[in-house]
């Protein structure tokens, strides 16, 4: 019992730290306990399939310095990348949380088949697996979703997960040599690691409030201008104009009505992030899910050709996208 607390204890302690220092906290505790349940899934499969490369004739040694490393951090990434490439994250803080539960869950499998199959392992294997191993995978796929996170938003194209599981790898494999010995790795990585996702936690935080700032200036400044009626004298209302001769004047009209819409739930979007930085979580609005359903509506009326026609004028970030999908799971 000694053995599994302390193999297991470290890593999930470590996972509410990074939980506790999202201001914003838009991780939900469903998505962190199916992120960790995931982790557990993947430690299984990796077994077996660690299995069957010793089957085949591999040497253990390269395997745990070279091919299992490879295994692992593939099978951890590929929740975090679906998310991703889905849109399901919005900033680098959520990423590295989902990704540091992946790795918890998978170092919970991986350290309870050790403790039931060690019997005689003293306690300071324990205190290795615990705050080195099971940190290890932790915060390698919790790297993976900060390197990956920024560039996919750059550049949505599948090459940019690559780059982030290159280091993901690297880390493990070098972790697996054991070049020093496991007491000083162990302290190694208990250091450096909180310094790398602390920096990118500030990071992720500072360019957040100043997504916050810009977007709600121009958002707002964008609906006055709608409901003012005076839209036709700016560049947005010429834009709609010349649109006209290739819309229908009821599509145009329904374009507008979406613009506006959008504008009001990207507003309501960051007002929410705000509360929810101040400790509050605001409740379920109707208001809210009937405006997202009309939205759907407006969007099949003006098709997907008028929605690319119109998009110049939103020129909405996949972050302004996913806000969205905040107001829909709020």
């Amino acid at each position: 019992m000694v053995g599994f607390a302390v193999s297991l204890f470290p890593v999930f302690c470590f996972l509410m730290g990074l939980i506790a220092l999202d201001s914003f906290k838009l991780v939900s505790v469903r998505t962190v306990f199916l992120a960790i349940v995931y982790g557990l899934v993947i430690a299984v499969v990796s077994y077996f399939a660690n299995n069957f490369f010793i089957d085949g004739g591999i040497e253990y040694r390269t395997l745990y310095r070279y091919v299992a490393p490879a295994i692992e951090e593939v099978l951890k990434a590929v929740v975090v990348a679906v998310l991703i490439m889905r849109n399901r994250i919005g900033f680098v803080v959520d990423a590295a949380i989902i990704g540091f539960a992946v790795g918890a869950g998978f170092a919970a499998t991986e350290n309870t088949y050790y403790v039931a199959n060690l019997e005689d392992a003293t306690i300071f294997v324990w205190l290795v697996r615990g705050f080195g191993t099971a940190i290890m995978h932790g915060g390698a796929t919790a790297i993976y979703a900060t390197v990956t996170k920024p560039l996919f938003d750059r550049a949505q194209r599948p090459l940019m997960l690559l780059p982030g599981l290159v280091v993901a790898y690297v880390l493990h494999s070098l972790y697996n040599h054991i070049l020093i010995p496991p007491i000083v790795s162990t302290a190694l990585l208990l250091l450096v690691l909180p310094l790398l996702l602390g920096a990118a936690f500030q990071q992720s935080e500072r360019l957040t409030r100043e997504w916050l700032g810009v977007g709600f200036d121009s958002d707002q400044e964008l609906l006055d201008l709608i409901k003012s009626g005076n839209i036709s004298e700016t560049r947005i209302g010429k834009y709609l104009q010349n649109l006209r001769e290739h819309f229908e004047g009821e599509v145009i009209a329904d374009m507008l009505c979406w613009l506006r819409i959008q504008v009001e739930l990207s507003i309501k979007a960051k007002g929410v992030m705000l509360l929810r930085e101040a400790g509050f979580k605001p409740p379920p609005d109707p208001a809210t899910r009937a405006k997202l359903e009309e939205l759907k509506y407006l969007e099949g009326n003006i098709g997907k050709t008028g929605i690319l026609a119109i998009s110049p004028i939103v020129r909405a970030s996949r972050r302004d996208v996913w806000q969205m999908q905040l107001l829909d799971n709020n």
